[in-house]
């Protein structure tokens, strides 16, 4: 008796658990397994506040970050690339971008600019008409072209904080770098398409997700991953009185050199500051 009253308990309790599931089991398929957290939910991550009085040492240096090397992978992600994510910013009018003319933050560039940037200038192309045969010029808008872009430009300042005696680095500006090529399909070189200004941008990146190619299930957003320098760049500029990047008096593997002698002279100086 006390068995079968037992397994009726457990029948009702079985049917309502399937019925309280099949009433929270959502309409549309997702493409996961578990309620996943968003990054945005984390915020940024807070700075140390610096005063002037306590700067010991400051070094402002240019790198450039080569999104084919393997460590950048994350950051040609086809299905969010980081350019993607700072153009569409700047267009919507989330953050703001400056003339690349210089990387001061100078000039600010209105969201129709940043939109013709790379795409979005009318053109003039010449078709066949198939009735006619007849050349007739048609007005085509260039679309932008995100894989043009191969590197971005970080500026930042390396400083010691004798208040918690700390070597820590800010970054200043990223400046998204595409490729230039002739008609006749010859590199000319680099070009910034605009500076964005970092510190107003971080609340942005902090929004979005970045691909961890190692863990899935570790999710961090583009802020985490420039604040914790998961990527590989090298030195091309530091400042001096000429104003002059490594490429204007070094060249080949002697410029790569010179870039890892900055690197070397920024982490030098900390160590030097202690005994052991």
């Amino acid at each position: 008796m006390k068995l079968n009253r037992w397994i009726l308990t457990l029948g009702v309790t079985v049917g309502m658990s399937l019925a309280a599931q099949a009433q929270v089991l959502p309409d549309a398929p997702r493409d996961a397994v578990y309620d996943e957290e968003t990054v945005s939910e984390k915020g940024i991550i807070e700075y140390d506040h610096i005063r002037d009085s306590d700067v010991f040492f400051k070094m402002r240096v240019w790198r450039v970050i080569d999104v084919r090397e393997k460590m950048n992978l994350p950051f040609k992600y086809p299905k969010e690339l980081f350019v993607d994510i700072l153009r569409d910013a700047a267009i919507e009018g989330s953050i703001s971008v400056y003339d690349a003319i210089d990387d001061e933050f100078t000039r600010k560039l209105t969201t129709d600019e940043v939109a013709k940037i790379g795409g979005g200038e009318p053109d003039t192309v010449y078709v066949i008409d198939p009735i006619t045969f007849e050349e007739k010029p048609e007005i085509v808008t260039k679309e932008f072209d995100a894989t043009k872009v191969t590197k971005f430009r970080v500026k930042e300042d390396w400083i010691f904080d004798m208040e918690t005696s700390t070597l820590v680095v800010r970054i200043l500006g990223i400046a998204p770098i595409t490729e230039v090529y002739d008609d006749q399909g010859n590199y000319r070189g680099d070009q910034a398409m605009f500076w964005v200004y970092y510190p107003e941008a971080r609340t942005v990146l902090s929004q979005h997700q970045v691909f961890n190619p190692k863990n899935g299930g570790a999710r961090s957003s583009w802020e985490d991953l420039l604040e914790m320098r998961y990527f590989a760049s090298y030195i091309i500029k530091k400042e001096n009185v000429y104003d002059r990047r490594i490429q204007d008096y070094l060249t080949g593997v002697d410029a790569l050199y010179e870039s890892d002698n900055v690197t070397n002279e920024i982490f030098d100086f900390e160590q030097n500051l202690w005994k052991y």
